[in-house]
């Protein structure tokens, strides 16, 4: 049995997989960023509007994208310390918030990584 998903989740998760199928390895990881930091930006919204269920699942999904980041982390390149110790910041920082949301530092770790986006995609 399927949980029940709303129709713009089945709608996400269809044009999600589509660009994930698509994609190259830049654009996976441009994906990835865009994961995270929507991700981030919802569970700023539920924390802000009390929803818990929300704020919860939305963490869920940005510790997914950080892990699929660290996952395509290339350990033979020079970027790949810096972008373990970023990533693993990242992901410490949410896991704290599970239990204790820090909307400043969620806030400030998203516009990092939009930043960043922005960057790869230029």
């Amino acid at each position: 049995m399927q949980p029940f998903r709303s129709p713009q989740e089945a709608y996400r998760r269809v044009d999600f997989d589509a660009r994930v199928a698509g994609a190259d390895s830049r654009q996976l990881v441009a994906l990835c960023y865009e994961q995270l930091t929507g991700a981030l930006g919802s569970a700023l919204y539920a924390a802000e509007s009390g929803d818990n269920y929300l704020k919860s699942r939305s963490l869920t999904r940005a510790l997914s994208a950080l892990t699929a980041l660290t996952m395509g982390i290339d350990a033979g390149q020079p970027m790949a310390p810096a972008l373990n110790q970023l990533y693993e910041s990242a992901r410490r920082a949410v896991l704290d918030s599970v239990l204790a949301f820090n909307s400043g530092e969620i806030g400030t770790i998203r516009n990092d990584f939009i930043e960043i986006g922005r960057a790869i995609l230029n």
